[in-house]
């Protein structure tokens, strides 16, 4: 099963509408300033009670998500609506505090330190705190400063600051006014974490069990670039596709505590697994110095940049950098005949290129384009402006096209493509940033 991006919205959007309908059907109008104050709060707290949900089920992992819409996509989707979830908080709060402030007739600190008094208020306080710290280590000049390792620990805060939302939740009059509301309430709740611990913690140690990865061979590609191979058992079950990536752990001193996402380099073969990896920080610099034998815990496939996005015979596959490593595989992988199927490899010089024997073999065996776009990115020619994209690709605009590399590049690529005719729903992207 695929769940495509159109549909998750529909989903999402769908969701969102019943549960302002289950504000409607409660509301009782009135003119009342803590009234109005009331209501407000009332229906941005449902809201955003709901919105933990749609964020933690959008990081739940579950295959027929990731694979239908795409990580990268959920990654951006998840922070996009993390800002709104914690805009409808702040808002919950303020209104709440008007609204009581109003009714008792009090000034808002009065009013703040009446309401603490409540176990359930005081619960709800700390959740929305924690829910607060999280989205401030993941604003983007927080985030540029912060371990990769620590900001994943402050996230894990958002399961204990959902938890308590969720203890508010079903102590207020919305949730709680009728059986049947409450056990739909329950139930949204009960499925999400049984996802999320299904998908997050069993499926892991049940992949590490049943396949027993390690490291068999680490090779130099290039300046701060290396592959890395590792062997296991029934890798076949695993189905995973040229394109996808796995979120890799290696049991190694300084590396166990942090699992990062790598493409696949090259197919699946029998018993072997293969990533290349550019050194960009502490931890990938430490994998040239993985041993033979390392356990691996690898956690996945996931992405939608596989096969099932093409719509065209022809097929340009664009890439950047290290984002040769999935192309690489598509490149190989494929279906297509002669000439169906061009690569172009962006890099600022020949010595930049990774894998090229390996490519220009694989352009040689299936007779397929394979040009190298060099230079500096601030050169006078620009190798991916629309019209030439067009020279080196005949009838571009009737290609699928399929894109990875660093988001600058991405994003000019994309530009470029669109104005040289291609439909943007042609175009596919997958981009990450640490």
């Amino acid at each position: 099963m695929r769940l495509s991006p159109r549909s998750l919205r529909a989903g999402i959007l769908g969701g969102g509408v019943g549960v302002a309908g289950l504000w409607g059907v409660q509301v009782e109008p009135s003119a009342r300033l803590d009234g109005l104050f009331a209501t407000g709060a009332h229906l941005t707290g449902l809201l955003a009670g709901y919105g933990i949900l749609v964020m933690l089920f959008l990081m739940a992992r579950v295959p027929a998500v990731e694979h239908g819409v795409g990580a990268d996509r959920l990654a951006r989707r998840h922070a996009l609506g993390g800002r709104y979830v914690l805009s409808l908080c702040a808002a919950h709060a303020l209104l709440a505090l008007c609204g009581y402030a109003a009714h008792a007739g009090t000034d808002l600190l009065s009013a703040a330190l009446d309401l603490l008094g409540y176990p359930g208020l005081a619960a709800a306080t700390a959740g929305t705190a924690l829910l607060g710290a999280v989205g401030v280590t993941s604003a983007r000049a927080v985030r540029r400063r912060v371990p990769h390792e620590t900001w994943r620990a402050v996230h894990l805060l958002t399961y204990l600051g959902a938890a308590l939302a969720f203890a508010h939740q079903l102590a207020g009059p919305d949730v709680a006014s009728s059986v049947l509301s409450l056990w739909l309430w329950s139930l949204l709740h009960a499925t999400v974490a049984v996802l999320l611990f299904w998908y997050r913690l069993v499926v892991p140690v049940r992949q590490a069990l049943r396949h027993s990865l390690r490291v068999v061979d680490v090779r130099i590609e290039g300046p701060g670039v290396v592959s890395v191979v590792m062997q296991g058992i029934g890798l076949d079950q695993l189905r995973a596709e040229p394109g996808q990536f796995f979120r890799w752990r290696f049991l190694q001193r300084r590396l166990w505590h942090t699992a990062l996402p790598f493409s696949l380099s090259a197919p699946v073969r029998g018993d072997t697994l293969r990533i290349t990896v550019k050194a960009a920080g502490d931890h990938t610099r430490r994998m040239r110095r993985l041993r033979p034998g390392t356990r691996v815990l690898a956690t996945g496939p996931f992405g939608a940049l596989t096969a099932h996005r093409r719509t065209r015979r022809k097929v340009l596959l664009l890439a950047g950098g290290v984002g040769i490593t999935p192309m690489r595989a598509l490149f190989e992988t494929l279906p297509g005949g002669p000439g169906d199927l061009t690569l172009l490899y962006r890099a600022g010089s020949a010595e930049q290129l990774v894998l090229r024997d390996e490519l220009e073999e694989i352009a040689r065996g299936r007779q397929a384009g394979l040009h190298y776009l060099l230079g500096p990115s601030d050169a006078a020619f620009d190798p991916l402006a629309p019209q030439a994209l067009r020279d080196l690709v005949p009838g571009l605009a009737e290609h699928d096209v399929y894109l990875c590399g660093p988001p600058g590049m991405s994003a000019a690529a994309t530009t470029a493509l669109v104005r040289a005719g291609v439909p943007e729903e042609r175009i596919h992207a997958e981009c990450f940033t640490f």
